[in-house]
C-alpha cells in the first residue's frame, strides 16, 4: 500500500514539475497556448491566449475545451485533431482550422499539439494566421489580376504591331511604286528628249 502511495506521490510531483516548466515556457510565447489534461480540460492558458480570444482565466481554467466561450470551441476539426489524430501520432503540426467566433469574428488557426503520456498532459499551440492567409489571398488575387492585365496588354500590343506592320508594308509598297513611276517618268523624259533632238536635226538639214 505504501509503495502504491509513494508511486502516486512521485507521479503527482512529476506532473506538477512538468506543468511548472510548461507554464514557464508558454507564458513568454507569442502564440496562444493551452495546457490540457487527459480529459481535455484546460489546466492553464498563457497571456496571449487570453488577449487574442478575449477571455479570462476564470472562465477558461478547469473548463472542458469544447465548452469554452459558450461552446465556441466545439469545432469538428479540433475534435478530430485531439480525439482521433493526436492519440495515434502524439505530435501534430500545422493543422489548419477555420472558425467564426462570436467575439472576434472569423479566424484561421494553425494548431500544433503534443501529447505527453508520462504526465498525461496535452500542450496545444494556437497560431493566429488569419492576417497571413488574407495577405496570401490578396497577393494571389493581385498576381492573377496582374497576369490578366499583362496578357490583355500583350494582346493589344500584338494587334498594334500587326497594324503597324501592315501600314509599313503598305508604305513600302507605295514607295516602291513611286520609285518605279519615277524611273518610268525619267525614261519617258529621256525618250522624249532624244526624239525631239532627232526631229530638230532633220528639219535643219532639209531647210
Amino acid at each position: 500500500m505504501k509503495n502504491s502511495t509513494d508511486a502516486q506521490s512521485v507521479a503527482k510531483e512529476s506532473k506538477e514539475l512538468a506543468l511548472h516548466y510548461m507554464q514557464t515556457l508558454v507564458d513568454v510565447a507569442r502564440e496562444s497556448f493551452l495546457i490540457l489534461d487527459r480529459d481535455l480540460r484546460v489546466i492553464s492558458a498563457n497571456p496571449t491566449f487570453y488577449e487574442v480570444f478575449r477571455v479570462s482565466p476564470k472562465e477558461t481554467e478547469n473548463t472542458l475545451l469544447y465548452d469554452l466561450g459558450n461552446g465556441q470551441w466545439n469545432i469538428a476539426e479540433l475534435r478530430s485533431l485531439l480525439e482521433d489524430i493526436l492519440p495515434q501520432k502524439e505530435v501534430v503540426r500545422d493543422y489548419v482550422v477555420k472558425h467564426i467566433f462570436e467575439t472576434i469574428g472569423e479566424k484561421t488557426m494553425a494548431l500544433n499539439a503534443r501529447q505527453i503520456d508520462t504526465v498525461q498532459l496535452i500542450i496545444l499551440a494556437i497560431e493566429d494566421v488569419t492576417i497571413r492567409e488574407e495577405l496570401q489571398k490578396k497577393i494571389a488575387d493581385y498576381t492573377e489580376g496582374l497576369e490578366e492585365k499583362v496578357a490583355e496588354r500583350t494582346k493589344e500590343l500584338a494587334t498594334k504591331i500587326s497594324e503597324l506592320e501592315s501600314v509599313n508594308k503598305s508604305m513600302v509598297g507605295r514607295e516602291l511604286k513611286m520609285v518605279e513611276l519615277k524611273k518610268e517618268i525619267e525614261a519617258l523624259k529621256k525618250r522624249s528628249k532624244n526624239g525631239n533632238g532627232k526631229n530638230g536635226n532633220g528639219s535643219h538639214k532639209n531647210g
